[in-house]
């Protein structure tokens, strides 16, 4: 204790801060370069930033990764407190620091290369250090304004958006963490740059980027507006007359008979060769066709055996998604606009359908620079691009993934599911945002996936309060928790109330 009192007070004449930051502990035990254990002598939470000065690298930035109460109360002592009697517990208080470094001369981040002294002060750490360490930086021109840092609401955080439309993004979290909610933030975000992006949206939760949200306290602490994007933002879909959107058709033309085949689930040994007669003979005598007239076809045939391809056809015809004359491309992408897929109510194959046909368009006429950079944005991406089973869609999202970044094509993954995402996609993704998460096979997913990650943070992530995320990659150095902040439009994903 005497050595501990000594060190202490050699730190505080030399090495005292510029500003009085508090003392929160004081460094005990083994000690390594990476982490160390300190007692807490002041207010300190997991999560929290301290900085704590080495002889040879100077002010070094630490996380506090783990918090632990140690006492000499026991089963006795315990029995004894329950009958009233007086019983003297001693506590003590420890956290984990694990060492994120300091900026040397060049502005590289570097670790130190021997531990720290036993004994040394830990402070809070300074905000202005945060950020030169951490490497935050007001890119309020180039970037995604999404939040504060986790209990630093001085700090914003911005995104930037080239990264993510370069090197696409992933958003992670179970039902109800508020995946929809943060995919909102980020949509803003792209509107306001005049960033042109695609949304699949599955349930029709982003039509409500058209209207302003209510005015709340936390717009003000935010430092953002409520308002609406309504000019700049287009809807389709199959179902026009249930999503009040624009027509979204397809033309046969554009399918080959075995993708047409591989929609309907059928056999393709047994009706792709009747199905491609029908077609071809439609094709030499119409510059259009429809679904009815292949059906017309194959019934003048007058085989029972093509039953169950007719019946598949009438199908395909009473979901409308087929016509003389598809929705073109031009129509859809519009430079510094938004465009929503909405696809509530749509059956799920050809949800599958629509996303393979407008993602293969989109690469295309991007790889022939026909239409701007755009993002693509896929909500609930494990129904297109599965882990396990098949989705017509996988392919095409796959080549978008390791491709589409030479294109100008970014996208962005959207999952309460991780672990039932395709790896091949998700690994693509530079930068990830998860949101809580507490299913084991996902956590693993996460963990495998996620640079810098510590066992602290994982298990933090099963914790994690509704709109606080954790943000890594891009030009964000190392793992950051963020609050999200408030949205400026209506949230779309509200959870039905029934009583």
């Amino acid at each position: 204790m005497e050595v501990a009192d000594e060190s202490v007070s050699m730190g505080e004449s030399i090495h005292t801060p510029a500003r009085d930051l508090g003392k929160v502990g004081i460094i005990y035990g083994d000690i390594g370069t990476t982490e160390f254990t300190c007692t807490v002598v002041g207010a300190l939470e997991q999560g929290d930033y301290v900085q704590v000065y080495h002889e040879r690298a100077g002010w070094v930035l630490g996380r506090v990764d783990e918090i632990k109460r140690k006492t000499n109360l026991t089963l006795d002592k315990a029995q004894a407190l329950l009958k009233g009697h007086d019983v003297d517990v001693e506590e003590k208080v420890s956290a984990k620091i694990i060492v994120i470094g300091y900026r040397d001369e060049k502005g590289l981040l570097q670790y130190p290369r021997t531990p720290f002294s036993v004994g040394s002060i830990v402070y809070r750490a300074e905000e202005d250090f945060i950020k030169k360490v951490i490497g935050i930086e007001d890119i309020r021109s180039t970037g995604a304004y999404i939040g504060r840092l986790f209990r630093y609401r001085r700090i914003p955080i911005y995104i930037d958006i080239n990264i993510l439309v370069q090197k696409h993004v992933s958003v992670l979290a179970k039902t109800g963490a508020g995946k929809s909610y943060l995919t909102g933030v980020l949509l803003e975000e792209l509107l306001k740059h005049d960033v042109t992006a695609v949304v699949i949206d599955p349930h029709g939760e982003y039509p409500s980027l058209k209207t302003p949200a209510k005015k709340t306290k936390a717009h003000e602490e935010f430092g953002v507006k409520p308002r609406g994007y309504a000019s700049k933002i287009k809807i389709f879909s199959p179902d026009t007359e249930l999503n009040k959107a624009k027509p979204l058709k397809f033309t046969l033309a554009s399918l080959t008979p075995r993708e047409l085949i591989s929609l309907m689930n059928l056999d393709a040994r047994q009706y792709l060769i009747p199905l491609r007669k029908a077609m071809d003979l439609l094709r030499t005598s119409k510059q259009f066709f429809t679904v009815r007239d292949m059906i017309r076809v194959l019934e003048s045939e007058d085989s029972p055996a093509l039953a169950p391809l007719i019946s598949q056809l009438e199908y395909l015809a009473d979901m409308g998604i087929f016509a003389r004359k598809g929705t073109r491309i031009d129509e859809i992408v519009e430079k510094g606009k938004l465009s929503i897929i909405n696809l509530r109510g749509v059956p799920p194959d050809i949800q599958e359908l629509v996303v393979q046909r407008l993602s293969i368009a989109l690469f295309e006429l991007r790889k022939r620079n026909k239409i701007p950079p755009l993002m693509l944005v896929v909500e609930e991406a494990h129904n297109y691009a599965p882990q396990q089973g098949k989705s017509s869609a996988t392919k095409i999202l796959r080549t978008i993934a390791s491709e589409g970044r030479k294109f100008g094509l970014g996208l962005c993954i959207i999952s309460q599911r991780p672990a039932k995402v395709d790896k091949n996609i998700l690994s693509q993704c530079n930068t990830q945002i998860i949101l809580r998460v507490t299913n084991p096979n996902d956590l693993k997913a996460i963990g495998n996936s996620v640079e810098g990650l510590t066992k602290g943070s994982l298990e933090e992530i099963q914790r994690l309060p509704v709109g606080v995320a954790l943000v890594t990659g891009g030009n964000i150095s190392m793992p950051l928790f963020v609050e999200i902040r408030p949205r400026e439009t209506k949230h779309g994903g509200e959870s039905v109330r029934v009583v």
